[in-house]
């Protein structure tokens, strides 16, 4: 028995007036697609996971599902008709039993929703998720209202829309080009009777900004466990033409001595995030002794770190940190440091702060022998 969760991300999402198509929209760290597709995959009762996705979409998509096992993402179509009819056909070497089709944009698809929808299908070959209608409904023509509808006859459909996969195929092909509004409609055409399980608020559609503000709100009120970390390092000065600091290259008469680019600001502030989740230090995920991260971009541990936090659910709130050392100036780079921080960590710039200090002539420091860094990060965690 095979069920695979077919996610539909080809659309282009320009309703939210954002440059980015929603389903690639960023929430706490972590974009709209991916939430989507992370639910199905921790799902024990769901084997693969394949996007449609657009025909541009390939660079977003690739970001978006990063370090993630999916099926080949496969080209959409003009229409959501096409692009489901496409996911089907890609299937078909699989043979799978059962597919889940679901809107990338809905990504508080819950696990008790998807196990609903799978117990479903075992009896039947169609199942809808919906949510009854609590106003009152009214038909109308122009600015005049015509009607009322009886609301206890009427449910909002949601997402994933279930079936037996091959008479869903069957109903694709037969009505192709006919652009029903969605699946159950396609599926209703072709005489398939759809049953119907209770679906969630939580798992409405993303269209408007104020729905990305109100997923970003029911984000956040789950994340109660508020962490600090700290993070120091420390690195020597040797020969060299520049320094990088805070993920920037920045000239100077001399380089810093390490194993990887020896970015002192981005190991301390590593740490400082992989302290607030218990997960050790830097030389925990990155041994010095491994060669593979000889003369590594630091980039790659602080995203690394980053992304921990986003696995267990989590959301970096603020990130703090100070370097110290006589020279280079800190001021002049600060905004770019600042930038960079906060495209590696996916956070709001005003949610890094960068700050430079000297000891007054004094320490290693202060006799221009190296550069120390500290930060302090703060992390909030679900219970």
């Amino acid at each position: 028995m095979t069920s695979i969760a077919l996610i539909v991300a080809a659309g282009k999402g320009i309703r939210t007036g954002l440059d980015t198509p929603k389903q690639y929209i960023e929430i706490a760290g972590k974009s709209v697609l991916r939430r989507s597709i992370e639910a199905f995959l921790a799902h024990p009762g769901i084997d693969n996971v394949c996007v449609v996705i657009g025909e541009k979409g390939s660079p977003h998509y690739n970001d978006a599902v990063s370090g993630l096992d999916l099926l080949p993402p496969v080209i959409g179509g003009a229409t959501r008709q096409e692009s489901v009819r496409n996911g089907l056909e890609s299937l078909i070497d699989l043979a799978p039993e059962f597919v889940l089709i679901h809107d990338a944009a809905r990504p508080f698809v819950s696990e008790a929703l998807i196990s609903r929808c799978l117990e479903k299908l075992a009896t039947s070959d169609a199942v809808l998720p919906c949510l009854p209608m609590t106003d009152s409904l009214k038909s109308f023509d122009g600015e005049r209202i015509t009607g009322a509808l009886n609301r206890d006859k009427i449910v909002a459909a949601q997402t994933p829309q279930c079936f037996a996969f091959n008479p869903i195929l069957a109903a694709h092909r037969a009505f192709a080009g006919e652009n029903m509004t969605d699946d159950t409609a396609l599926a209703d055409r072709a005489g398939i009777e759809v049953a119907m399980v209770t679906g969630e608020t939580e798992n409405f559609k993303i269209t408007t900004v104020d729905d990305i503000d109100r997923a970003r709100a029911m984000i956040t009120r789950n994340l109660t466990d508020v962490r600090t970390g700290f993070g120091f390092d420390v690195h020597a000065f040797e020969t060299g033409e520049s320094v990088w600091l805070g993920g920037v290259n920045i000239p100077h008469d001399k380089g810093l001595k390490g194993h990887s680019d020896a970015d002192v600001a981005l190991h301390a502030l590593t740490d400082a995030l992989l302290g607030s989740i218990g997960a050790g230090d830097i030389g925990t995920h990155f041994p010095p002794s491994d060669a593979q991260w000889r003369g590594a971009a630091s980039d790659r541990f602080l995203r690394h770190a980053g992304d921990l936090i986003s696995d267990k659910g989590g959301q970096i709130n603020h990130v703090d940190l100070t370097i110290i050392c006589e020279a280079p100036r800190i001021g002049p780079h600060r905004a770019a440091m600042q930038e960079r921080i906060a495209d590696i960590l996916g956070l709001e710039k005003e949610r890094v702060s960068i700050k430079g200090t000297t000891t007054e002539k004094l320490g290693f420091t202060g006799r221009s022998e190296g550069i120390a860094a500290q930060a302090i990060a703060t992390v909030r965690l679900p219970e």
